[in-house]
């Protein structure tokens, strides 16, 4: 018999409900079954649960009736995506790669590149491994060569294709992010893709671009953006790398 790792001891459970509105994806819902003194105790439905653990850490329950169990594949990933503080395998913890955000220190991208981050799922809506199969098919159409250190990589059967392996097809996550960069004369041709397979996918996904800013002349990227139909909100971040020394030898 397959275990799950949290259920809600039926038999603890006093129906107070306070569980129920902690779960961002509503999988915490009355099961019928009531207490002696009237109240409708909670179950999880399985089907729904993305197992991130949020009802357990949250300790609201005063009879601690959310219980952790061992987890078995598939259904271990989707607490390795939807928990954070659960390790990946492929690499330590976290659902995307840290250049994304620290560029000015690994200078991952280059001028004239694009870095794009697909980020699939929110609370309240999670995302199947199915529709982001749909997603990565239709990226890698383009020919892109998705981030080899991103966790979701390491479960495409096939990277070239962007096929999903079959075993975790039917498994739900929080959420999860596609990353890939392209030379960013091409960017145009991806934000059409995206746009297209966002049409047939049953969950929702927000875009994050990173590119390093034009030495001389205004940044064209955003209009660009903007005329393909995506809201653009810039962000600007800064990363100090304390201790990482300089090409010239000064530490940074």
């Amino acid at each position: 018999m397959r275990r799950y790792p949290m259920i809600i001891d039926t038999e603890a459970c006093t129906g107070c409900g306070a569980c129920e509105a902690y779960c961002p994806v509503e999988a915490i819902r009355p099961g019928g079954d009531r207490t002696d003194k009237g109240k409708e105790r909670r179950t999880i439905d399985l089907d729904a649960c993305v197992e991130c653990g949020t009802c357990l850490r949250i300790r609201v329950c005063p009879v601690k009736a959310v219980k952790q169990q061992p987890l078995e594949w598939p259904r271990s990933i989707r607490s390795a995506f939807s928990n954070p503080l659960t390790e990946h395998k492929s690499k330590d913890m976290g659902r995307g790669t840290e250049e994304m955000k620290t560029n000015e220190i690994t200078h991952r991208f280059a001028p004239h590149e694009v870095g794009v981050a697909v980020e699939m799922g929110r609370p309240l809506v999670g995302t199947s491994f199915r529709d982001v199969e749909r997603v990565t098919r239709a990226i890698a159409l383009l020919g892109v060569a998705f981030e080899e250190r991103n966790p979701l990589t390491s479960l495409m059967e096939d990277p070239a294709t962007g096929s999903i392996r079959p075993d975790i097809l039917n498994e739900l996550v929080l959420s999860t992010i596609i990353e890939f960069k392209v030379a960013e004369e091409r960017i145009l041709e991806v934000l059409s893709a995206l746009k297209a397979a966002a049409t047939g996918i049953e969950t929702v996904f927000s875009l994050g671009l990173i590119h390093v800013l034009p030495a001389e002349g205004p940044d064209e990227l955003p209009e660009r953006v903007r005329r393909a139909g995506f809201m653009v909100r810039p962000n600007g971040k800064v990363n100090l790398g304390l201790g990482r020394a300089f090409p010239e030898g000064g530490a940074q």
